[in-house]
This record gives C-alpha cells, structure tokens and sequence, in this order.
C-alpha cells in the first residue's frame, strides 16, 4: 500500500492552484441521473472519490466520456436502479444516487453507503429515509440481504424540517423533489456554497428552486428537466488547508482559483491572532508570518468555522502562541488523530471526546503515523511538513480520496514528499 515519507522543515514558497471541489462534484454527477440528456462537467478534480461516483453511473448503464478534468455523462440508457454493494459501499457519496434514481424511476435498491472511519457506520442516513418517506416513498430493509428498498409511484411535494442540519440531506431531497409533484419546503437546511451551486444548475435545466443557501429552501415540481454544462466550483476545504499550511509553515504562497469569501471564518481568525495575506477576487496571498496568538474554535456548519478544517487547525495551534480550545461540534471520532500529534511532540490536552486544548508553540519531531482519515491525512503532511526528521504517513488511500496529487503539487512548492509503495 502506498505512503508518503515527508522530509521537513523545508522552506516552501511559490504557487498552487486549487482544485475543484470535491464535496460538489459528488453531488452533480448523481443529478445526472434526472435527466436523459447529456450533461458536461468541468474542472473535475482527478480524486478516489470521483473515479468510484463515475464509476456508479457506469454500473447503472450511463456512458461516461473522460478528457483530464472533464466528463461527459449520458444516462439515456440507465437500466438499472439497484446500486452496487461493492461501489457503494465504498464512498459516503453513493447515497446521493438513491434520490435521483428514485424520482426518474421509481425505485432503487442499494446497501448502506460507506467511507472513511468518520462515515461508516456512525453517520446514519436517517434524515434521507425520513425525507424520502416525507415524499410519498414506501421504504422497506432485508436485514438478510442488507439492502434498503425504496419504492413511490409518484413523489408527492411535502414540507420537512431537518431535525439536523445535514449538507448531504438538504441536496438529496432538494434534487429528488424536484421531479415531485407539487411544492416542497425543506427547513432548517445546511447552507454551504455547494449547495447553492447545485440549486444554481438544477434552475438552469428547468427547475424551480427558491432559497438555496438559506435554512429555508422552497421547491416546485416540474415534470422534466434537460441538462447542460456545470463547472464544478473551487474546493474551498483545499483552499483553507492549503492557507492553514502556509501560516503553519511561515511560507509566502499564493492561493490562486480560490474563492476567499467561502472561508471567511478562516480568515476572519487570521486577522484576529496577526497571520499576514492579502486577497483578491479568486486569490489569497500568504505572506510569512513569525509569531501569532493561539485562538480557539468550535466547529458549525457553514458560515461556521468548517469541521473539514478542524484538524489542520489544530496542527497549527501547536505553532501558536498560548493555549486553544479545538471543540469539535460535528462529529463523534474526529479528534482521534490528535494521539499521533502528542507522539510527535505536541502538548495537547484531552478534555472529553469533543474538545482538546493545544498548547504552544512547540517543537514537532518526525514520526510513523497512519491517516486515519481524510481530513486527518492532510493534518498528518502539515504535521510532517512542520516537524524536524522523516515523517512516514501510511494509508494515504484516505488523503488520496480528496486531495488531486497533493504530493505533486507541494513538491512543487519545495516541499519533499515521496510516494512509495
């Protein structure tokens, strides 16, 4: 299995261009499935999870055309609605098949979807079954073959309040109502860009939706839609590591095809605790910063300070000056990286499996590590590009998942980063 061997302290500079996101692109190519059209996306960002989503859509009878960061994908011949254990289970992100296959079809049939030790098993698709029966939808699970079993003649509009806010679940009954018949309000919605983006598509093709990007999000059903092109927007996860690691690591590096406004929290702390960069319209400038101040966060969804960035955040609260507070509010299991950060040398404090307090700043020394996931992994090379020594960080399959050649494109900044086998 693959791995990286990071060499650090070594002076990084230069440019990066972030990729697309991966938290969109996993959601558009399922809306695919609506339409019998073809519909073209670019700037695909070339991860794991990408590949196992088109990867889908071929299974279930699509035909997919590849050219570098852009796809084609013409479902007109789907005959399947039953999605592959072996896929599904691979990638939280299958469970945005259910909706679309469901609304077009009629019925789907599939395993519960999989992931990263964060997403298997502890994230329940609740909310999605609870909204998919909200529509009208019959839902049934074999305990014996391990597959649930939704059926709905019809999709009838209806209104539903999320009893928490889920990103995955305001999309999947945002793109699955909008083949229903009739009206639906979704409340209490997640709020995050790519939400908004896919609304923004989904109108372009005859769709009706009103409110995206708000906790209130109004849906009129239209009997079809057709399809077109969609530009999958910049990572805005990438773009805060990638600022994270250059404030971590005191290096001047320009953020290029970035949206600031997307990590305002980010930047916003930036100011507060003095870590130096200029922005433009689709840029951030990182300019070297010797010392500034420990800050505490607490994770919430968007506008919030992002879960996704909780964990390279700590990495650079163990440079800070003085003592944070890290509270994850999101997820259970995020924080168990942090042992790996203490074996390295960091003082960080354990208060309770939702908070940890790191004091700094303090050395960090090379160590064997293992990516627990994928946010943790590219917490684990910030690490490694900050310690003294010869980091070792195995099961990168994890950072791979979401990072385009993260080793690549550092090394290109001075960083030394092998990948071996």
């Amino acid at each position: 299995m693959p791995k990286y061997i990071i060499l650090g302290k070594q002076p990084l500079a230069g440019e990066i261009d972030i990729k697309g996101a991966k938290n969109s692109v996993l959601k558009i190519i399922p809306v695919a499935i609506l339409s019998t059209q073809k519909i073209k996306i670019t700037n695909i960002p070339e991860i794991e999870d990408t590949e196992k989503s088109l990867s889908l859509i071929e299974s279930l009878g699509g035909i997919v055309t590849r050219d570098g960061n852009t796809a084609t994908i013409d479902t007109s011949k789907i005959n399947n609605t039953e999605l592959k254990s072996d896929l599904a289970k691979k990638f939280r992100a299958s469970i945005m098949f259910v909706g679309p296959i469901l609304a077009r079809f009629g019925e789907v049939k599939f395993s519960h979807p999989g992931g990263c030790v964060i997403g298997a098993g502890s994230r329940p698709i609740d909310l999605f079954i609870e909204g998919f029966e909200a529509l009208g939808a019959k839902v049934e699970y074999n305990e014996d073959e391990g597959f649930y079993h939704i059926q709905a003649e019809k999709l009838i509009g209806c209104d539903y309040f999320f009893s928490t806010i889920s990103v995955t679940g305001t999309e999947a009954l945002m793109m699955t109502a909008v083949l229903a018949k009739g009206k639906t309000t979704l409340k209490n919605c997640a709020m995050e860009p790519e939400i908004e983006a896919l609304a923004n598509y989904l109108n372009s093709c005859g769709a009706k939706i009103s409110g995206a990007g708000t906790p209130i999000i109004t849906i009129e059903g239209v009997d079809k839609i057709s399809a077109g092109e969609f530009e999958v927007i910049p990572d805005r996860i990438e773009a805060g590591s990638i600022a994270i690691l250059a404030a971590a690591t005191n290096s001047e590096i320009r953020i290029n095809k970035c949206n600031p406004d997307h990590i305002e929290s980010l930047l916003n702390i930036f100011d507060k605790i003095g870590i130096k960069y200029e922005k433009g319209a689709d840029w951030i400038q990182m300019k070297k910063t010797d010392k500034f101040l420990a800050y505490g966060i607490k994770t919430h969804e968007y506008p919030g300070f992002p879960t996704d960035l909780q964990s390279p955040y700590t990495v650079f609260m163990t440079q800070a000056q003085g003592s944070s507070l890290i509270h994850e509010t999101i997820y259970d299991r995020r924080l168990f990286y942090v042992d790996m950060l203490s074996q390295m040398g960091a003082d960080i404090t354990i208060c309770d499996p939702h908070r940890v307090v790191v004091n700094g700043p303090t050395k960090l020394y090379a160590k064997k590590l293992i990516s627990p996931d994928l946010r943790a992994g590219m917490a684990m090379i910030i690490a490694g590009l900050i310690a003294e020594g010869e980091t070792e960080i195995d099961n990168i399959y994890q950072i791979d998942r979401g990072y385009e050649k993260i080793d690549e494109r550092l090394n290109k900044l001075g960083a030394k980063i092998q990948k071996v086998d």
